[in-house]
Order: C-alpha cells, then structure tokens, then sequence
C-alpha cells in the first residue's frame, strides 16, 4: 500500500533505495510523518527491501523505497498467508488493489499464479514495479498504474481466484474494497484483507463474506476471507 508524497519525495526515496547496500534494509526515517513508531516495528519490518519466501524466485530480493506510510506485509504474516492459501496457486488469477512494493503480487507469482495484476496510483512506485517485473521474466505479472479501487470495481463477476486488499491504514477504503472484491470473487476464492483492527462475520455478513483465517501481527491483522454459507 501506498501514502500520499510529492515527487520529488518518491524520487528520493527511490535513488535512497536503490544505491542501499544488496541483502541491508536501509532504515526508516526517524520521526518522519507517519512513520511506524518504535511499538510498530513489526509493521515496518522489511522497509528497504523485498524478499519473496516461496516459489520459483524463493530468497530473491527486491529494493523497495523507504517511504512514510509504505508498510511491506512481514515476511511471518507473508509466510503465514501463503500456508493458508496452500503454497501452489497454480492457475490462480489475482488482483492486488494497493500494490505499493508488490510483496504479494509477487510472492503469488512466484508460486504459480496464472495472471496477477498489479495496480498501483504513485507513478514513481509503478515504475519501480515494472522494473521488478522485467528483472524477474514474470511473463504472468502486468502492472497498471491508476486507482485500484476503480479498477476492480470494472472486474467481471466471478473473475478472480484471489484478491489482495492492503490500503494505507488511516484510508476510509476498507469497506469499499471489500464491497468490490467481493462482485468479482469466483466462487471458491479468497480475500487476503491487512487492516489495523480484526473484522469478524458480523461485519462482513452484508458483504456476503466470512472470516476463515485470522492473525494479528503487532499492529497486523491478517485475514483470510470467503464467501459466506
């Protein structure tokens, strides 16, 4: 997911990020706004760089900008999800709403997804999506830059095996996507939702969703959801 920045602020970030030493996260600015604070390391965990646990590019590392509010999901909540959803999503047609630094777009890919689409807003951060498309041959990964949330709401029903919903913690857009992913889930797919608070059944009955999994990483909650009985 992504935060709001000038250009100029994106373009720093990326030079920072890319001139960081290959396998060191370089450190979070201090005191920046909406910087995770010392409480949330577990959030902020892997800002610098990118490293995909599973699949066909297991251990490869990707450079990621650091930037005040671009929160990469852990490795542990990455690991975890991945074992929800069975290793090999072979087939699997996925849609990451809020890209940002494409940790789960990739990591799908890598284990087999037949098509992932990748929408991320910033243009800076888009670009530097494609870059990590084109080092990594990922013939099944097209990057779109635009607003996501749109974007899946244009899916057709039933479309996606898997949709990726991590917007900016303090956004207002949980519900929306939601609302959005669930027209286009097929029938036996799966919602991967990260927000700051646990959302149970009772929220997501209207949506016609239920929880399936659920863990809470420091500041995290992971959930794993599907269509209701």
């Amino acid at each position: 997911m992504t935060s709001r920045l000038s250009p100029a602020q994106v373009q720093r970030a990326l030079r920072a990020a890319a001139a960081a030493p290959a396998g060191r996260a370089a450190a979070a600015p201090r005191n920046a706004p909406g910087a995770a604070p010392a409480a949330n390391q577990g959030a902020a965990r892997g800002a610098g760089e990118v490293r995909i646990i599973g699949g066909q590019w297991k251990r490869t590392r990707l450079a990621v900008p650091v930037l005040p509010g671009l929160r990469p999901t852990p490795d542990r909540v990455r690991e975890t999800l991945f074992n929800w959803l069975g290793q090999d999503l072979t087939g699997w047609r996925c849609f990451d709403t809020f890209a940002g630094t494409g940790a789960l777009g990739l990591e799908a890919a890598s284990r087999g997804a037949a098509s992932v689409l990748l929408v991320e807003q910033d243009a800076a951060l888009a670009a530097r999506l494609q870059q990590h498309v084109q080092r990594l041959q990922a013939q099944a990964v097209q990057v779109r830059r635009g607003d996501g949330l749109a974007q899946l709401r244009q899916c057709p029903a039933a479309s996606l095996d898997l949709v990726f919903i991590d917007p900016p913690f303090g956004s207002t857009l949980f519900q929306s996507a939601l609302q959005a992913a669930a027209q286009a889930l097929a029938p036996q797919g799966r919602i991967y939702l990260e927000a700051p608070q646990a959302w149970d059944d009772a929220a997501l009955a209207p949506l016609g969703l239920t929880v399936l999994r659920h863990l809470r990483a420091g500041m995290v909650h992971a959930h794993l959801l599907g269509r209701g009985a």
